[in-house]
């Protein structure tokens, strides 16, 4: 069976891991470029069910179902420094992901990169996983989720729309609960042109760390990872090698 994490370039040298968790809809492909921006990073990547090598295997709709699967899997026996980076519901997973392990009193990440992702307790948006289909595609188009390669091929269309539909439920049903902030810096990014996250939805992640908090804007949409700018690579390096180098 495969498994819950892909490393594409296996770097035992790194000094630190970087788990990566992707977008509603993505997969591995997301991230499996990161390596060749950040060769002293070793990247670790979510492997969701529904997808690429697990297409064969169920979606999951549930939050708690999830992080709980990917707490039991996480790759951590090295001891290396790890952190942990998302975007949109990947940014939601890998905040309920680092609460569970404090929960469990396991290692925590070093830092939490979160990415085109309003902060988990703020009022959630109108849902968009119980659109009817024409409402539903109409509404991935108007965020940008959908690439013209994909909707210019209807067999790719219906192979993707359930899985996005089943992310969609996933991150919109979660029950944000109050727990005491994280103790890991939390480093909170989006686009520019980002049309459904603010500003202010960003810079509320601060109440959720007692650590140091940045908020980055950077060029692009609420896609900005496609293609990554270089001044997020730049702030994930000097970010993680830096805290490594204060963890030793």
């Amino acid at each position: 069976m495969p498994s819950w994490f892909f490393c594409p370039v296996p770097t035992s040298q790194a000094p630190v891991r970087l788990f990566c968790f992707p977008y509603a809809g993505g997969g591995v492909p997301v991230f499996r470029s990161w390596p060749q921006a950040l060769p002293d990073i070793e990247i670790w990547i979510a492997n969701l069910p529904g997808r690429g090598s697990r297409f064969s295997e169920g979606l999951l709709t549930s939050m708690p179902d999830l992080v709980e699967a990917l707490a039991r899997h996480l790759p951590l026996s090295d001891g290396r420094p790890f952190a942990f980076l998302g975007h949109s519901m990947g940014a939601r997973v890998a905040f309920e992901l680092a609460r569970v392990l404090r929960r469990r009193r396991r290692t925590l990440p070093a830092h939490l990169f979160v990415a085109a992702c309003p902060a988990p307790q703020l009022p959630p948006r109108p849902p968009a996983h119980n659109l009817p289909p024409d409402a539903f595609l109409a509404e991935l188009q108007r965020r940008g989720g959908i690439p013209d390669e994909i909707l210019s091929e209807p067999k790719l269309l219906h192979l993707l729309l359930p899985i996005v539909r089943a992310d969609l439920m996933l991150y919109e049903t979660a029950v944000y609960r109050d727990e005491p902030p994280l103790i890991c810096p939390i480093t909170a990014l989006s686009g520019q042109e980002d049309p459904i996250v603010s500003s202010e939805s960003l810079s509320a992640w601060s109440v959720q760390t007692s650590g140091a908090f940045q908020q980055m804007i950077l060029p692009g949409d609420h896609f900005f990872l496609h293609p990554a700018p270089a001044q997020l690579f730049r702030a994930i390096q000097t970010t993680l090698i830096t805290d490594a180098a204060n963890t030793n």
